[in-house]
């Protein structure tokens, strides 16, 4: 498992009327790149193996057995895990590249994730980023810039979002989002 090396640990950022970010606590992600062969190779068969099936239209999740499969591209998926499961999974995916070729990096140390919850959390969101939030719908995740760094935006409801975003740029986007907040609170009061 590659080392976490974030300088955020998890925490309250910020908790005001309008939103609550907070840095969640260290979870398992594999990239994954594969796409069905003229062999034979079936991307059904990473469904079987790791027990979840791969969602195949882009920004589309999946969720099953402690498993969440994001799909990020046309043969692209970010799968979350516990720190646990990284192993298991990573045989399971193993064991299908003579059948099916592809591409798996165990990136857990690469990011963090950001929960921004609340009222106004949307609202929160839309001070970086470029593209309507309405857009994406609960149940969907999408790759975005947020103030200019790449992230995966998940919307788990209406009000609650996950902001999956690389280590070096966690602290800047958690005083952003920190900022913001405040001031949509400052609105309220």
């Amino acid at each position: 498992m590659s080392k976490h090396i974030s300088s955020l640990a998890p925490s309250v950022v910020v908790d005001t009327a309008a939103a609550r970010v907070a840095v969640s606590q260290m979870i398992g992600r594999i990239s994954l790149r594969a796409r069905t062969n003229e062999n034979g190779g079936d991307l059904a068969a990473v469904g079987k193996a790791i027990g979840v099936a791969l969602p195949t239209q882009i920004g589309a999740r999946a969720k099953a057995d402690g498993i969440e499969v994001a799909c990020l591209g046309p043969d692209e998926w970010t799968l979350l895990v516990s720190l646990e499961q990284i192993e298991k999974v990573e045989d399971a995916l193993a064991a299908l590249y003579p059948s099916l070729p592809h591409s798996m990096t165990e990136v857990t140390g690469r990011e963090v994730t950001l929960t921004i919850e609340g009222p106004q959390a949307a609202e929160l969101l839309s001070i970086g980023a470029p593209r309507d939030i309405s857009s994406i719908k609960v149940g969907q995740a999408r790759r975005m810039l947020f103030d200019g760094a790449t992230v995966v935006l998940w919307r788990d409801s209406e009000t609650s979002f996950r902001m999956d975003v690389w280590n070096s740029f966690a602290s800047f986007l958690a005083t952003t989002l920190e900022t913001g907040a405040k001031e949509l609170a400052a609105e309220l009061a």
